[in-house]
Parts: structure tokens; sequence; C-alpha cells
């Protein structure tokens, strides 16, 4: 696989973007077959665009209030992506839920990380959903994206041990750690070709 043609990404951001960031370095590093394309963020002032024009990669605004509804944006969206002929969507801190029109459009093509150790605690506030519950563990998921809100396939996962005194923003803060080192890794598996599918059930091949 070293010698295959990198496999085409583009990131879909909405905050600061440091799992942007470790992916980019990743790339660069030359631990990623991948060539970053385009950065797309629904948010003109997030930080993460800087990141990306930072090392040169294209970005583009693209924002939901011309659109009529959510299918609408994600039509456009996946036009977008298809112009570039992109083979692989990240989610990067990208807040919007995608619609059926986007998922449909990239069958196990779309990763996102969540920091929860998924089925338990999706939607927002994973980490204060954490504490309040009184589990002893946590962690991050990443999975591939579908129709539901964090159901997709599982494809890593790291566990984060709960301190008695944490908050939910030192728990964050610790999670994000671990997506650092899990999200990247994902990626390049995809990008090796080690990732393959049998129902719901992600396999890593060797």
């Amino acid at each position: 696989m070293a010698d295959s043609a990198p496999v085409r990404l583009a990131v879909l951001v909405s905050g600061n973007g440091t799992n942007l960031q470790v992916v980019i370095d990743r790339i660069e590093a030359g631990e990623i077959n991948a060539r970053m394309v385009c950065v797309v963020s629904n948010r003109q002032d997030a930080f993460a665009l800087k990141r990306a024009e930072q090392h040169g990669i294209p970005t583009i605004i693209h924002e939901i209030g011309a659109y009529a509804n959510r299918q609408a944006y994600d039509t456009a969206l996946v036009e977008i992506l298809r112009n570039q002929d992109v083979q692989l969507v990240l989610l990067a801190g990208f807040m919007r839920i995608l619609t059926d029109v986007m998922v449909n459009a990239f069958p196990h093509a779309i990763m996102n990380i969540h920091p929860a150790l998924l089925p338990a605690f999706p939607g927002l506030h994973a980490q204060q959903q954490a504490l309040e519950y009184g589990v002893r563990f946590t962690g991050c998921t990443v999975h591939f994206v579908d129709i539901g809100t964090d159901t997709g396939p599982i494809i890593l996962q790291a566990v984060v041990p709960v301190e008695a005194d944490d908050t939910e923003e030192t728990l964050a803060a610790r999670i994000q750690q671990e997506e650092h080192r899990v999200y990247p890794e994902a990626v390049r598996l995809f990008c090796a070709g080690k990732i393959s599918m049998n129902g719901r059930r992600v396999r890593i091949l060797s």
C-alpha cells in the first residue's frame, strides 16, 4: 500500500481544530498516506481555518443560512466534496448533524471522534454525562458516521479513568489527549487499506 496513491481527504470543522492539526501533522510526517484537499467550515470564525491556511490547505466556508433546510445544505456539501474527488471525510468538531444525503453519498467513508465510549453517552456534553452517571471509566470513540447520532460502526476506542475530583473541563482535557492519538491512527488504517466491514463490525487487517 505504500506505493498507492494518497487518499483524498476532506475535513469538516466548526471550531478550534486540534484534531485537524494532529491529522495534518501525521500526514506531513509521512505517517498517513493521504492528501488533505480541503477543509470546510460552517463558521467563518473557526480557528481551524487558520490552521489549514498555515499548511497551504484550501479552505471553504459553507454556511447554513443560504439554504432552505439541512438536506439542501448537505446536497451542496456533497457537490463541493465530489468536485474535489474526496474519498474520506473527517468530522473534527463539526457542529452539524449530517443528513442521509451526506451519509449515503459517502458510505463508510465519513469518520467522527466522540468523547465517550460509545454506545454510552452519545450526543452533546458526553463528559458531563459520564460524571453525572458516576462511571469509573470513559474515553473516546472513532466511528463511521451513519444517519443516527453517534450510532455508526466503531473503529477504535481508548479508555480514560475518571478521577474523583474531575470536572467536565479536566476530564475533557484528558480525553482529548487520547483523541489526538486514536483519531489519526484510524485515519492511517483507512488510508492503508486496513479496515474492512462485516455488517456493523469493523475489522482491522494486519
